[in-house]
């Protein structure tokens, strides 16, 4: 699952001989020239802005899960995110809790079983190289250079009828990832990543943002659809209140201990900032 970047951010990134294209729109006078530097500042500022994003330290989403034909399946999910790239993602299916539990340099993973326990295992390395790609709670785009991404510019696309920036990323698990940003708004409307199944075959996923809202400054999509490309069957992720600063105990991003018959989830107190907050944050949208 799943936002912005500075002119800092922005250095170190690489061109192909695409590394220019005409820009339309928002982008500026017609038939001016844009390089990757000058899309992910436009990025960002469509975003909100890099400096509103890096006051936010914490940040938590709870909404659900849609998947199977029409959207059959729904699940409620907790995601939470903390500095600078921990994660703890909750996910509640059939009555039994689902944790995935990131630190930034170590994960877990806890499931139920058939026999009704639950186990938790370690993340294997391509499960720790997929969380570090992730780039934190404001992705790959901001502070590119720091988390160690290359950008290049493929060229202009259209998807889903409108004019995109294809960029091209590489990530520093050497994965390559393909993002289309939208030539007049400069917000992400997709991207592609690889993916592997249960029998270890790789294939590629697209990624869809969408529902962009305005939440205490910050631009951010509230609907994220993923399927295999020209898949009538996507699943959804929908956002429904997002905490901003919410105080996390840390615990919440260690191993998962094996849960009490109560099976109860993660708590996050989204009413108590920390004390260098700015005014606003630490509030849900609702």
């Amino acid at each position: 699952m799943t936002i912005g970047t500075s002119a800092a951010g922005a250095e170190g990134v690489t061109a192909t001989g695409a590394a220019k294209a005409t820009a339309g729109g928002a982008a500026g006078a017609a038939g001016a020239e844009l390089t990757v530097q000058q899309i992910l500042e436009r990025h960002a500022a469509a975003r909100g802005g890099a400096e509103v994003w890096h006051k936010i330290q914490t940040m938590a989403w709870t909404g659900h899960i849609e998947s199977g034909p029409g959207g059959i399946s729904k699940h409620p999910f907790l995601l939470m995110f903390r500095r600078p790239a921990a994660t703890r993602f909750e996910i509640l299916g059939e009555g039994q809790r689902s944790v995935r539990v990131f630190d930034g340099t170590m994960g877990w993973k806890q499931r139920p079983t058939s026999q009704g326990t639950f186990e938790v295992k370690e993340y294997g390395a391509e499960e720790i190289g997929f969380a570090r790609d992730a780039g934190g709670l404001d992705g790959p785009l901001l502070d590119s250079k720091a988390k160690g991404i290359s950008i290049a510019l493929e060229g202009i696309d259209s998807v889903e009828g409108h004019r995109a920036y294809h960029l091209k990323l590489t990530l520093p698990s050497g994965q390559v990832r393909d993002d289309w940003l939208d030539a007049e708004s400069f917000l992400e409307r997709r991207y592609d990543r690889v993916t592997r199944n249960a029998v270890g075959a790789t294939g590629i996923v697209s990624v869809y943002l969408r529902n962009y809202q305005t939440v205490n400054g910050l631009v951010m999509p509230l609907l994220i659809e993923t399927g295999r490309p020209a898949s009538r069957d996507t699943d959804k992720m929908i956002v429904e209140k997002i905490a901003l600063n919410p105080t996390f105990d840390n615990a919440q991003f260690t191993r998962p201990t094996v849960p009490s018959a109560r099976r109860h989830g993660a708590m996050v107190n989204t009413q108590s900032p920390p004390a260098n907050s700015p005014p606003g944050h630490g509030r849900e949208r609702r």
